[in-house]
């Protein structure tokens, strides 16, 4: 197999020159060998020439060509469509030395812009260079040929010479239309005083293989240049526009690099250029420890690269202090956990882990080497590289790490990094997220080279363990190196002058407030810190408490989170003993108070729910519907009274509520599939609900003979995009013998009252109060006679509606209904009748006009202006997901794979099926997920509406972090853009 652990070395397996075809000594074995076979034989059978016979003449040979080659075309439609687009170049990449090859391409990109006589033809020119080089690429990496630190130069060093020549090509255009006077004719970026810095993985020459290049302008508004009448910063913004939109813009022959320009300093209120003066006084005065992190790893790439040289060399005392800056871990720290919270257990669930920012990841390593790198770089001038790798060895050498943590994390990374270049290859997406499906992810391990799911599980979860192992170490070190500990005395009334440095270094920003906060705990102004026993435990806790705190995203804030609890709580006993016996479940604790206070409340008020955070199985996948009514059927049981019952229905499934959310901090649960598990907790919750009513019911008025029952979820539960406040849309469908007019029990009722209140009891069974709080409010009005008439509805009623009353928005509704409980047999009736009703023919205007007609009325009574109300706001995922209903509605019949419940994996069969077109498509689907994901952790952090203008700080950031943006003020700027994008083109396609 094409081992990948194997590739662990810096050198490549083969470093002979030669043909690539002679030398391929690898490729992923195909899954489907019959159709990879056919699809080889329909490349070969093309018009002949030159390139095509070669190629015919190393497929039809046999040996490793044609594996590798079989490889491809079963795992990777888009390495294939790069190989079948022209069979010629194929067999040319296979006759030719990789090295030179790339060199050839690399200096064609370099000269474009001279070449070049519109910029249509330099965007065709980079575009199809780039296709050449992701095929070259992928042959030399799938087959054994270059090691991943080769492809990570390869790529890299296209992507300069494709910044460079867009850069010099947008100068001269301007020179000849004399706005610009180059200095040098034959190179208009040299002396030309602007200089574009790649930073992150371009910076480092390590792109994964279809990244994102991260780029910042600097210029020189002096010694540019531009002629008398040109301002400066307007100029090199266009320019930098331009450079954005010859890379990024998608054309026929497709894109070069998405382009990211988020990490020049303060993005929401700085232009897209930046001047050196304002750049050196923004660092000198305000930059940050990530900025200094993200400087790491900058270098000049196009332009006037001696200026970019020496704007670094200024810059150096700012990102390498003079001392050690032992500071610097408790904030690069506070930077990662934003990202994952959690760490600790044995278990790491592959499906769905995300390589890059998940336990063990590719990130953990990166900040492992940059921490140290900030730390000890000042007085270290050997630490100061840019590439990881190199870096590790470094931090060994120096004697920073030993030997046995340079090896793991350093095979570790080859590792990640080979998989992300495998997980790309397949799609060409910026992805790092492995397949949730075991199908999916058993083929994945087979395209990484692996013979089955089991052994790529073990390989990747040994390397993710070591990871987060040596990533651990380096942090509990760091807590003790940035002495945080130190003198904590809350007794008197007086401030201690040590116990208040002690808390500013833990990062309180006002230890006066923290120790008068604290001393009224020991002096019992709370209820819940009154007793004795309570007051013992507290002063254990105090200092692992501040020191959690102290770690969170914002202690001040998960300090006053967790005081107006104590407020409000009768008895805190219990909380403290939890938090003083276990330290990862304190850790999560802060965390929920710094940055989501929803959760903390519900803590709170429910101590007991933390035990969910002590038991092992956090780590391990979220469990299927049939696991889930198993676990909340065993811990309900059937008791007699239906209060108990109740009452242990309510305390499962809030504890598997709570166990969702911190799931989602834990890491453990991708928060993109937060919506997925709690439809499954409700679907299960049903079940048992049901199964209880059905059999209480039973007992007392029997059975309705050959009758039959099936709960159908609507809404947010019947297309799995649940929340964590979400209310359960449901209608109750039933049919029967029509010869049975009553129950057959020993009070007997006529089926339709059966079932009738069959259906009230499973609705108070869901909704009621008891002792033990509530679960879920229930809303019926989707039903046939919306709330007025019977709350179950004949099933040959409800089709009788559906075919010829039910109006367009009911029939939108119906896109996201799918049975969650009750008879199986009738549930898949159910489900066929309803395929069968969204799958008939309609007229589009009529749909797109009733759909705008009732978006404009919904808007008209809740509004649509508030940007943070996700669901609501213009552009926001109403809007999308009434397009995603309009196109099954309109082109169900002509495809029915667009009949789904899901928004995203409707968008996602439009986009396949043409139904939306492609960039449109790609918007809405884009745009979903990011809104999505961000409503999500609004609904699991924040109690009630989102205000930006009184949510805690910490809660902000960490909202920024969950869309992987680095601060609020760039959400809110992405957010507002993108909603606009959004209403633009939802308002086209429904117009």
């Amino acid at each position: 197999m094409t081992d990948i652990a194997a590739d662990a070395g810096r050198v490549p397996p083969d470093s002979r020159a030669g043909p690539l075809a002679g030398r391929i000594a690898a490729a992923p074995k195909p899954a489907d060998v019959r159709g990879a076979n056919a699809r080889l034989a329909e490349l070969l059978a093309v018009a002949d020439d030159a390139g095509v016979v070669a190629l015919r003449r190393h497929v039809e040979g046999g040996g490793s060509v044609r594996a590798l080659l079989a490889g491809l075309a079963d795992h990777s439609g888009f390495l294939w469509r790069l190989a079948t687009a022209d069979p010629g170049r194929l067999g040319a990449l296979l006759d030719a030395d990789p090295a030179e090859r790339l060199a050839g391409l690399v200096a064609a990109v370099d000269a474009s812009w001279r070449l070049a006589e519109t910029e249509t033809d330099l965007m065709r020119r980079l575009r199809r260079a780039k296709q050449e080089l992701a095929l070259l690429v992928a042959l030399a990496d799938l087959g054994g040929v270059w090691s991943v630190i080769q492809v990570t130069e390869a790529l890299s060093d296209f992507a300069d010479a494709a910044v460079a020549s867009s850069v010099r090509w947008l100068l001269a255009q301007s020179a000849a239309a004399g706005r610009f006077s180059p200095p040098y004719a034959d190179d208009p970026g040299r002396g030309s005083g602007v200089v574009i810095l790649a930073l992150g993985k371009h910076g480092a020459r390590e792109l994964n293989y279809s990244s994102d290049i991260d780029i910042v302008a600097f210029f020189d508004p002096v010694s540019a240049p531009l002629a008398a009448n040109v301002d400066a910063t307007p100029f090199f913004v266009r320019i930098l526009k331009g450079v954005v939109k010859l890379l990024q813009e998608r054309t026929p022959d497709g894109y070069v690099f998405r382009t990211d320009l988020r990490l020049r300093p303060d993005p929401a209120s700085t232009p897209t250029a930046i001047p050196l003066p304002s750049a050196f006084a923004y660092y000198e005065t305000v930059g940050q420890n990530w900025e200094r992190a993200a400087l790491i790893k900058a270098r000049p790439v196009a332009g006037d690269i001696p200026l970019g040289d020496a704007f670094l060399a200024e810059l150096a005392p700012f990102i390498w202090r003079k001392y050690f800056d032992f500071a610097a871990i408790a904030d690069i720290h506070a930077m990662k956990r934003q990202i994952h919270a959690v760490r600790g257990h044995d278990a790491i669930a592959v499906a769905g882990h995300n390589i890059k920012l998940g336990r063990g990841g590719i990130r953990e390593v990166e900040f492992f080497v940059q921490t140290q790198q900030l730390v000890f770089g000042g007085r270290r001038p050997q630490l100061r590289g840019r590439r990881t790798l190199d870096m590790l060895t470094a931090l060994r050498q120096d004697g920073w790490i030993s030997p046995t943590a340079e090896t793991q994390l350093g095979a570790a990374y080859l590792f990640l990094r080979t998989v992300e270049h495998r997980l790309q290859m397949l799609a060409d997406e910026q992805t790092q997220e492995l397949p949730h499906d075991e199908d999916k992810l058993g083929r994945f391990a087979r395209f990484c080279g692996f013979k089955s799911l089991a052994a790529f599980s073990k390989a990747l979860t040994a390397h993710a363990l070591n990871v987060e192992k040596h990533y651990a170490r380096l942090f509990e070190e760091g807590a003790e190196l940035t002495a945080t500990e130190g003198d904590l005395v809350f007794t008197g009334v007086q401030d201690d002058p040590e116990t208040l440095q002690t808390l500013r270094r833990m990062g309180f920003t006002d230890p006066a407030a923290t120790a008068e906060t604290v001393r009224g705990w020991h002096f019992g102004r709370r209820q819940a810190v009154t007793s004795p026993r309570a007051r013992e435990v507290l002063t254990e806790l105090v200092p692992p408490l501040l020191a959690a705190f102290g770690g969170s995203a914002d202690p001040d804030g998960a300090l006053a989170a967790f005081d107006a609890a104590l407020g409000r709580m009768p008895a805190a006993v219990e909380l403290f003993s939890i938090l003083k016996s276990h330290k990862p479940v304190l850790s999560l604790f802060a965390d929920l108070l710094g940055s989501a206070p929803r959760l903390a409340d519900t803590v709170a008020s429910r101590p007991h729910l933390l035990d969910a955070l002590i038991d092992p199985a956090l780590a391990r996948p979220y469990g299927d519907v049939d696991e889930l009514v198993q676990r909340l059927g065993q811990a309900v049981g059937e008791p007699d009274l239906l209060e108990d019952f109740l009452d242990r229905l309510r305390e499962a499934g809030q504890h598997e509520m709570f166990l969702v959310g911190a799931r989602v901090l834990s890491g453990s649960l991708a928060l993109s599939r937060i919506g997925e598990a709690y439809a499954v907790l409700a679907e299960a919750v049903i079940r048992v609900a049901l199964r209880d009513m059905e059999r209480r019911f039973a007992a007392e008025h029997g059975r309705v003979p050959g009758g039959r029952l099936a709960v159908v979820g609507m809404g947010r539960l019947g297309s799995r995009e649940m929340t964590a406040t979400s209310d359960l849309d449901l209608i109750v469908l039933y049919d029967f013998d029509e010869d049975a007019a009553e129950s057959d029990g020993p009070r007997p009722l006529n089926a339709v009252v059966y079932y009738t209140r069959l259906t009230q009891r499973l609705i108070s069974a869901l909704t009621v109060p008891t002792r033990r709080g509530v679960l879920y409010a229930v809303d019926m009005r989707l039903r046939p006679s919306g709330n007025k008439g019977p709350a179950a509805t004949q099933y040959k009623g409800f089709l009788s509606y559906q075919q010829g009353e039910a109006e367009t928005w009911e029939q939108m509704a119906l896109t996201r209904a799918r049975p969650v409980a009750g008879d199986p047999l009738f549930m898949e009736t159910v489900a066929g009748s309803i395929n069968a009703i969204l799958t008939v023919e309609r007229d589009p205007a009529a749909v797109r006009r009733d759909a705008l007609a009732m978006r404009a009325l919904i808007a008209q009574e809740k509004g649509d202006q508030d940007g943070w109300d996700l669901k609501l706001a213009r552009g926001g995922l109403l809007d999308i997901e009434f397009v995603a209903q309009t196109v099954v509605l309109i082109h169900g019949r002509l495809h029915p794979s667009l009949v789904r419940t899901a928004t995203h994996d409707i968008l996602d069969a439009a986009i396949e099926a043409q139904a939306l077109p492609a960039e449109t498509g790609t918007l809405l689907r884009d745009a979903y997920a990011f809104m999505r994901d961000l409503f999500q952790w609004q609904r699991l952090s924040v109690a009630g509406t989102f205000d930006p203008a009184k949510a805690a700080a910490g809660l902000k950031r960490r909202m920024a972090a969950v869309v992987g943006l680095p601060d609020f003020r760039v959400l809110e700027r992405e957010l507002a853009d993108l909603r606009a994008r959004v209403a633009q083109a939802c308002a086209g396609l429904l117009s």
